[in-house]
């Protein structure tokens, strides 16, 4: 029974986030997403208390599979170090049926509890999988400190406010000069040479990937 439990509150976000993506959070109803589950109103509220519920758990399931993305990436050795790291990075950007939805739906001023939770997933899970390629990288003369996940933490800190607009509002000028001082601050932290982070850098913002789920 927990097994059909779990099946079907996995359908109830499959047809959500279909749903989402066609017709918008505030286009779909919740006889929406009965008729394309073909469940009774008591068994969606058996899993889910209101549509708020299930974008909260959509989100909480794409958190998941970016973390698990971001792992893979860092993982595989048999790839550069920069390039992993831009891996990282990018295996954080948000897709999916909905991702469009969920990105405007955890910026609504109503929504900031939502919002920071998801700030809270990014500086507390991705820290971790930096930081054990920064390890490798100082294994290999690439940096040198003494702090390699203290230094992930405040760089996915940074990231993770500076350049997320709802918190900071910056003109393309001034974020192209935020962006050279990133770079230029984040090599020293590492103790890497000068300029051979820029790269990095300049593909993960040039994608136009904010680097998290913001």
């Amino acid at each position: 029974m927990r097994k059909e439990a779990e099946e079907r509150k996995n359908e109830i976000l499959d047809a959500a986030d279909k749903l989402f993506g066609q017709k918008g959070f505030d286009g779909t109803s919740t006889n929406d997403i009965l008729e394309m589950v073909g469940i009774a109103r008591g068994t969606l509220y058996y899993h889910f208390k209101s549509k708020e519920d299930i974008m909260d758990a959509l989100i909480e399931r794409y958190s998941v599979r970016l973390l698990g993305a971001a792992q893979e990436s860092a993982a595989d050795k048999s790839i550069p170090i920069n390039e992993r790291i831009i891996g990282v990075v990018m295996a954080l950007n948000l897709s999916g049926e909905s991702s469009k939805e969920i990105m405007e739906h955890i910026h609504k001023p109503q929504n900031a509890l939502m919002h920071q939770k998801i700030q809270k997933v990014i500086i507390n899970g991705v820290p971790p999988i930096l930081t054990g390629i920064i390890r490798e990288g100082i294994e290999q003369g690439l940096f040198n400190t003494p702090f390699p996940y203290e230094c992930m933490e405040m760089v996915v800190t940074y990231m993770n406010t500076i350049f997320d607009d709802d918190m900071v509002e910056m003109t393309d000028e001034e974020r192209v000069s935020r962006m050279q001082a990133f770079v230029f601050n984040v090599e020293r932290l590492l103790g890497a040479e000068s300029g051979s982070l820029m790269s990095v850098v300049m593909q993960i913002f040039g994608s136009g990937n904010r680097g998290s789920l913001e």
